[in-house]
């Protein structure tokens, strides 16, 4: 008997996965495929559009491979954020780079617009701040460097998933989900509209933007993807960290996740549209029937990513062996490494923010730069957390952990002391794409409700915190000092 599956595609900075869910909520196939990054000048950040749709094509077929008695009824996407695009509406071709969400290439322009004073009426809007990681700037350059000349009618421009959208439909689809909508900073989120006005804040034509529609809705069907039948139903978008947080479950106000990758999102659920306080962005954690839900969220640029990059920096053999070095050693000696080396996110919002190791005495080794590394994943969080803390104006609910780096109990215990709250593990690292292939599943009824998904949640354990109040203390102090040092000057 062939059982009814819902494929999920989870395309993120550095691969694209593919991930089949079955009826009753198992796994029972994935597949993975890498995304190639190119720095042509320091701080700017690009891809290929062409290759990331080549490697959602080569996730999609290696996960299928091992799942041929599935009947797939449904396919959804969760896609990395605020990466930028634009292509010939005609022939498809890609117009320049995707310009990705890491990429500060647009600094010069959000400090203009600040100067301008028009900082205050953006964030009422979108709930988002002036700065080069949000795509309104982006869409600018792009349209100016890759697309002059041509008239609007000629121009498609979006993020990721709306590529991924135009490319599955075979060209007959422009569209995108309100969560991605959300984080183009041209999208008035209390109004639930692109807006005129940012519009022409920005100089972005509104005609070049995708249609906006539900995270549950049938966007379009497959045409001519190899490894598909055509007329499967692409039946679901939304970003990868909002996939998370549904994926969880964590639909109680104040709930919340911390999605680790490339860079990390902690994200929790609001009762509505709030302003953020400084910091912290407002956005739509998912739309259905209509109805947003809303969330505070913290973006922090370089998470996992320091991982590698300092084990090559130490000689070490990959980030197994810097974590293992990492376990050697009860604390940092008085080390920290901030990782701002494409500046820093939330909740500093400085671009021109650099990483840099501080604190180093002879007392210190390798080992404790090793610990300095991992424990800047979950510090940085901290950050972000402290403050939702001071603003959720209710208590914190539960927090959920994902990501690849979730799986890592080392990790993980470093982010419960940190935050001095306990943080639930998710039997399976894919939380984006289980998240995605709910919300398709929803959309062509293969499950009935809200009820039904929820009860599909798969958790693991709950790590509780373990370090002594003065520990994390001092351990805070010695992180604050690092930050201003990192952003001395800036």
């Amino acid at each position: 008997m062939r059982v009814r599956a819902v494929l999920a595609v989870d395309q993120g900075t550095t691969n694209s996965k593919a991930v089949l869910v079955s009826e009753a909520g198992a796994i029972l196939s994935t597949g993975a495929a890498p995304v190639d990054i190119r720095h042509p000048q320091p701080g700017w950040v690009e891809q290929d559009a062409a290759q990331i749709f080549a490697s959602v094509v080569a996730a999609i077929g290696a996960c299928l491979a091992g799942a041929a008695e599935a009947e797939i009824v449904a396919l959804g996407i969760s896609s990395q954020r605020e990466s930028m695009l634009a292509w010939d509406r005609r022939s498809g071709v890609p117009l320049g780079p995707v310009v990705t969400w890491q990429c500060r290439r647009t600094t010069a322009a959000c400090e203009a617009l600040k100067a301008a004073g028009h900082e205050p009426a953006v964030i009422a809007r979108t709930g988002l701040p002036l700065d080069p990681m949000f795509p309104a700037t982006k869409a600018k350059w792009l349209l100016d460097t890759h697309a002059s000349g041509r008239a609007a009618a000629d121009i498609c421009l979006g993020t990721v998933d709306s590529w991924l959208i135009w490319t599955l439909s075979g060209g007959a689809v422009h569209a995108t989900d309100a969560s991605n909508a959300a984080r183009t900073q041209l999208y008035d989120i209390a109004a639930g509209r692109w807006s005129t006005e940012l519009g022409a804040l920005f100089g972005v034509p509104l005609s070049v933007l995708p249609e906006v529609h539900d995270s549950a809705h049938v966007f379009a069907t497959t045409r001519d993807v190899p490894g598909l039948p055509d007329g499967l139903p692409v039946a679901a978008a939304i970003g990868d960290s909002h996939a998370a947080l549904f994926g969880h479950g964590a639909h109680g106000t104040g709930d919340g996740k911390v999605t680790f990758g490339t860079g990390s999102s902690v994200m929790t659920t609001i009762p509505g549209f709030i302003v953020p306080p400084k910091g912290l962005t407002t956005t739509i954690a998912w739309s259905l029937a209509g109805v947003p839900t809303f969330a505070f969220e913290g973006n922090i640029l370089v998470s996992a990513s320091i991982l590698p990059w300092t084990a090559d920096l130490l000689g070490l053999d990959g980030v197994e062996a810097l974590l293992a070095l990492a376990a050697t050693v009860e604390d940092t000696k008085g080390v920290a490494l901030v990782p701002a080396h494409v500046g820093l996110g939330a909740p500093h919002w400085n671009p021109a923010a650099r990483g840099l190791v501080s604190g180093l005495s002879f007392a210190a080794g390798r080992a404790h730069v090793a610990r300095a590394a991992a424990m800047s994943m979950a510090l940085q969080v901290e950050d972000v957390f402290a403050i939702v803390r001071d603003n959720a104006g209710q208590a914190m609910g539960r927090l959920y952990v994902d990501g690849g780096p979730s799986r890592n109990a080392f990790l993980m215990q470093m982010v419960a002391d940190c935050l001095d709250h306990p943080v639930t593990t998710c039997e399976s690292a894919e939380a984006s794409a289980r998240g995605a292939a709910y919300l398709a599943g929803l959309a062509v009824g293969v499950w009935p409700d809200f009820a039904a998904v929820a009860a599909l949640e798969r958790h693991g354990g709950t790590i509780a915190p373990a370090m002594a109040d003065d520990v994390r203390q001092t351990i805070l102090k010695g992180w604050d000092e690092a930050i201003a040092r990192s952003t001395f000057g800036t």
